[in-house]
């Protein structure tokens, strides 16, 4: 049995994924990314090859994404994160046409062609009000973890605007709505409102078009994919449970399989 492994270094957490030559998840781990790049990616691959009972030199292929792969030194190859999302999405939904990734420092929207290739991106990695950690930062200054802001915002019963802009002048907002006696669920719902509309921008910026998928640490608060389904008057994909954090992993295991077979083709012709 061959086994590759998929290694996502993101900027908040690092998640590996290992996958059997037969396309199924035998191991998996995350950790927080913190500034030591290489060893946390070493030490996912290794957490995530014991759940799978192998060890490093079980791996046939290593591939590397994220925005800190070229840190991941003991990868084999690197690709880029709009490719290896696009590949784990398709694996889950196979007529994905567009992707909204939200993670804890950046957001992508995606349009995909033919084949899984990406034919349009944006990014919105310039303002935190557009990212996950403008939900985490508002959870904090309520008294909140983030592993609270599921359970909190399903509470909620009607939505507090949040309008700001930037996330200095959001965080203005909720501090004058908590003055003024509005509970936090309604706030953090409000925040999770106004997360949905720039990433709904942000995908009509790529001509989106279904099916949509929805990826990454923020969708796993059922509540923001269901205010994205209420924007776009459409269905939408979200891969179950914690998986929406290791998609890209997940697509670049499968990348590192195609390209054993491509290497092994290409050893049988010489």
């Amino acid at each position: 049995m061959t086994y590759t492994a998929g290694i996502d270094v993101g900027s908040t957490y690092t998640k590996a994924v290992i996958l059997s030559e037969s396309h199924e998840i035998v191991g998996r781990a995350m950790e927080p990314t913190g500034f030591k790049l290489t060893e946390v990616a070493e030490r996912a691959r290794a957490r995530a090859a014991a759940e799978a009972g192998l060890a490093a030199d079980d791996l046939a292929y290593t591939v590397a994404t994220g925005f800190g792969r070229h840190q991941a030194v003991m990868s084999d190859v690197q690709v880029t994160d709009l490719t290896a999302a696009a590949r784990g999405t398709t694996f889950f939904f196979p007529n994905t046409r567009t992707i909204l990734d939200v993670g804890g420092q950046t957001m992508k929207a995606t349009r995909l062609g033919d084949g899984a290739k990406v034919k349009s991106f944006r990014l919105n990695d310039k303002c935190a009000a557009g990212t996950g950690a403008f939900l985490e930062k508002t959870a904090r200054y309520m008294g909140y973890t983030t592993e609270e802001i599921g359970p909190l915002v399903s509470t909620s019963k009607e939505a507090t605007s949040i309008s700001g802009v930037c996330a200095v002048f959001a965080e203005s907002e909720v501090i004058n709505h908590l003055s003024q006696g509005v509970s936090p669920a309604d706030i953090m719902h409000g925040a999770i409102v106004s997360l949905v509309g720039r990433s709904v921008q942000l995908m009509k910026r790529v001509r989106m078009e279904p099916e949509f998928t929805l990826i990454g640490g923020i969708l796993r608060f059922e509540r923001m994919a269901d205010v994205v389904r209420r924007e776009l008057g459409a269905e939408v994909n979200v891969p179950e449970g914690d998986l929406v954090q290791f998609t890209s992993a997940l697509g670049a295991a499968i990348l590192g399989h195609r390209r054993l077979h491509k290497l092994q083709g290409q050893a049988a012709q010489a």
